[in-house]
């Protein structure tokens, strides 16, 4: 009988072909037992035709896919899926839980923005047993890249008007490391295909009652020439969906 993983790790990828390898290197050198989903949605430039070609490697048992740098990756902890075409971020994070088998889901961006070393923070509280939801956090104490000022503003009064509603007293909302028990998911009933999976599964997690820490986390992050993809019509959507997952939903 196949023993089921501890932890889920499960990553949306659109068009991160130049970041692709690295993210996975860095995930597969974690040093807990763990499967690796990447949620392929839509890629346009080649990430999607690499992707197929881990997913036929370890469909015939080939246990190692080698690189054009003399390295190679494992597949024998990697399992593949493909959007019909690009649904959004929260489709593809919500097709990664169905298929999760972990007792623990962690989401990880297919960019460089955030550091997999950190795995062993995150989870740390889950495994305490202090905690059913684990937010990282880029505001509280680790070292981050200085970028774009506006970005920072939208992102905490964006988190600030959440709180306000979920009565929560997070920092960072918009953090892609989002660490859950499998219990949780099985009881959040989300439906958000865009960016506004964050302030959805927010308002869940805090209607569901369930116990939220924080970890403070480091944050790499990239500008629009290096593959930046959010912008400033997110920032006006994401406010909509905080009133709508609150109040309306």
């Amino acid at each position: 009988m196949e023993v089921a993983p501890k932890l889920s790790v499960v990553i949306p990828v659109y068009n991160e072909r130049a970041t692709i390898v690295e993210i996975l290197r860095r995930v597969q050198a974690t040093p807990m037992a763990k499967e690796i989903l990447l949620v392929d949605d839509g890629s346009t430039d080649g990430t999607r035709d690499f992707l197929q070609s881990l997913s036929n490697a370890a469909a015939a048992g080939q246990p190692t896919v080698p690189l054009s740098d003399g390295c190679s990756l494992r597949t024998d902890n990697l399992r593949v899926f493909f959007q019909p075409r690009n649904l959004g971020k929260g489709a593809a994070v919500r097709r990664g839980f169905a298929e999760a088998r972990g007792e623990i889901v962690l989401i990880q961006d297919a960019d460089l923005e955030y550091d997999p070393a950190e795995y062993p923070d995150l989870l740390a509280p889950i495994e305490r047993g202090l905690a059913d939801v684990v937010y990282g956090t880029r505001f509280k104490g680790r070292v981050a890249r200085v970028l774009f000022f506006w970005h920072y503003v939208g992102n905490r009064t964006l988190t600030t008007l959440s709180n306000a509603f979920t009565n929560l007293n997070l920092s960072d909302v918009w953090v892609c490391y989002k660490v859950l028990r499998r219990e949780v998911l099985a009881n959040l009933k989300l439906r958000e295909d865009g960016f506004g999976f964050e302030p959805e599964i927010t308002a869940r997690v805090a209607k569901g009652g369930w116990r939220v820490y924080e970890v403070p986390i480091s944050y790499a992050g990239r500008t629009y020439a290096e593959g930046k993809k959010i912008t400033w019509r997110d920032g006006l959507r994401a406010l909509w969906h905080v009133v709508r997952y609150n109040l309306f939903d």
